[in-house]
């Protein structure tokens, strides 16, 4: 890390370690492909009509509208699970990716998305009010069973993004 300073200058320039800068580019670039993995899925559940009483995007934007005491534009629940796909979860998946489990991204992409899933299933939608996993809405084990395609979709592209990006750096030097 480099400060820099001039006596002239009453700024004080801060540069980030280069490796800092090296995981976060990796980072965002894996988190924009599960992004465009999980965008995709999502896109096909509505074309298809899949689950059309499954919506957990609407079911969120009711839920910050409620917390909020005012409407949300449909928008925000969107770009929430962009900014928290494309920056959040893919950071930190870059922090602990020599410690997950698993010899490939994919396999350790697997991983976080069973953790992911858990997490949504037992903490997002009770929040909701969609009960355990949505087994409240009346579908069965359906999106139970979707919304771990939907996660394993973003998180195992993720990972193997992430891995391609790892190699390419290491072989780069």
């Amino acid at each position: 890390m480099t400060i820099s300073y001039h006596p002239t200058d009453k700024r004080v320039a801060v540069a980030m370690p280069l490796a800092t800068v090296d995981r976060l580019w990796r980072a965002v670039v894996a988190g924009l492909c599960g992004n465009i993995a999980h965008g995709t899925l999502m896109f096909l559940k509505e074309r298809m009509g899949w689950l059309p009483t499954f919506q957990p995007y609407q079911d969120l934007q009711r839920m910050l509208g409620e917390a909020f005491g005012r409407s949300v534009q449909p928008a925000l629940p969107w770009v929430l699970s962009f900014v928290n796909g494309t920056l959040i979860i893919s950071l930190v998946f870059s922090l602990i990716y020599g410690r997950l489990p698993g010899r490939s991204g994919a396999a350790k992409g697997f991983v976080l998305g069973l953790v992911g899933w858990g997490a949504m299933g037992l903490f997002l939608f009770p929040m909701l009010g969609r009960g355990l996993f949505a087994s409240g809405i009346g579908l069965g084990l359906w999106p139970a069973a979707f919304s771990l395609a939907m996660v394993l979709a973003y998180s195992i592209f993720v990972g193997i993004a992430y891995a391609a990006l790892d190699r390419t750096r290491s072989r780069l030097g």
